[in-house]
């Protein structure tokens, strides 16, 4: 049942991460090509490194202990540039007037729904003894595991290509060609003649 839960939060993180750290930040806002927003992408850019990271050193490679800590490290520094992101978010979107209402809101549920799901994960994978904790080493007995590990094994791919595309998009030389890509795109869009 855990692992189920835990499935589901971490699918409702992936579809919000899509919306917004794709659509809104990349495409709509393109915060990677204001001065003010620059530091905000950059937070953005490491924890879209640190999402595919954690997956797999805490989800997928789940029976190898070193790996474990790893995850944990990486949540950890995940947590500190998440409260910088937050701090930083209401100066760096001024030239847009700051960050809408409704944008705030998904952030929260996006942020939610990732910490949730590394909270129920943690929840089985470490059982509190009298003298303090012991760290499960294979869950893969569990109920719904082969489920959850199946999910977070192919979000992978999608995870690593958007932390490229934060990448991408940090670097001025390789920044200006995803404008220019963008635009062909536009306006390719633009010029199609309408359907009757």
């Amino acid at each position: 049942m855990f692992f189920l839960i835990s499935t589901i939060l971490l699918l409702a993180f992936a579809l919000l991460a899509v919306i917004d750290g794709f659509y809104l930040h990349i495409i709509k806002y393109q915060l990677f090509n204001h001065m003010e927003s620059k530091f905000e992408h950059l937070t953005h850019t490491i924890r879209a490194i640190l999402f595919p990271l954690i997956v797999f050193f805490l989800f997928v490679n789940q029976n190898c202990l070193i790996s474990f800590y790893l995850g944990v490290l990486f949540i950890v520094i995940d947590l500190v540039v998440l409260g910088i992101d937050a701090y930083v978010e209401k100066d760096s979107r001024s030239f847009m007037g700051g960050l809408p209402r409704w944008e705030y809101i998904l952030h929260l549920f996006v942020n939610g729904f990732h910490f949730a799901s590394i909270a129920v994960f943690l929840a089985i994978k470490l059982t509190f003894t009298e003298n303090g904790f012991e760290i499960i080493k294979d869950l893969s007995n569990q109920k719904n595991f082969e489920l959850f590990h199946f999910v977070a094994i192919n979000l992978l791919p999608g995870a690593i290509v958007l932390a490229f595309i934060h990448i991408f998009t940090s670097i001025k030389a390789t920044k200006v060609h995803w404008n220019n890509l963008r635009n062909k795109i536009e306006c390719s869009a633009c010029s199609k003649p309408p359907l009757s």
